[in-house]
């Protein structure tokens, strides 16, 4: 073997162990799930009944249309997450990742054109407000006053 020949072996296996390493440290990135983009894909297995709760005191369904891979979407599920639990009984919050096959038809059914989209329900399950982007969780709070939120 010459010492080209040897070069190139060596810039090879190289090159194989970087992909490697980069292969590993990606994995262990996604391993660390963050609590709010696992809120994400167990809201996102959750079937969307605004009926099913509707009798229990809820005044609004909040859906959020989205994405586990878009940053203002995982800005987002931390409002969510504070949202669910400051107006327990009276909010229903659900996430729909519209990148999975089971969110795919719920971005249909509401016609979005960008991600997030937040769109809001009143106990008869009509929409009453929609949100395209981030929102705010004090703006997000206003609309949910709209329809007796307290």
């Amino acid at each position: 073997m010459n010492i080209k020949q040897i070069l190139s072996i060596v810039v090879i296996l190289s090159l194989v162990l970087l992909a490697t390493y980069l292969f590993a440290q990606k994995s262990v990135k996604s391993a660390e799930v963050s609590t709010a983009t696992a809120t994400f894909k167990q809201s996102a297995k959750q079937p969307t009944s605004v009926t099913q709760k509707a009798s229990d005191g809820i005044k609004v369904t909040f859906v959020e249309l989205g994405s586990v891979n878009c940053a203002p979407c995982i800005m987002m599920a931390k409002i969510m997450d504070e949202i669910e639990k400051e107006y327990d009984g009276q909010v229903l919050v659900r996430f729909h990742d519209v990148n999975s096959i089971l969110g795919r038809p719920y971005a249909q059914k509401y016609g979005i054109r960008v991600i997030p989209t937040q769109v809001f329900l009143d106990k008869e399950g009509k929409e009453y407000y929609r949100h395209e982007g981030f929102f705010p969780k004090e703006e997000l709070v206003q609309v949910l006053k709209m329809r007796g939120v307290e």
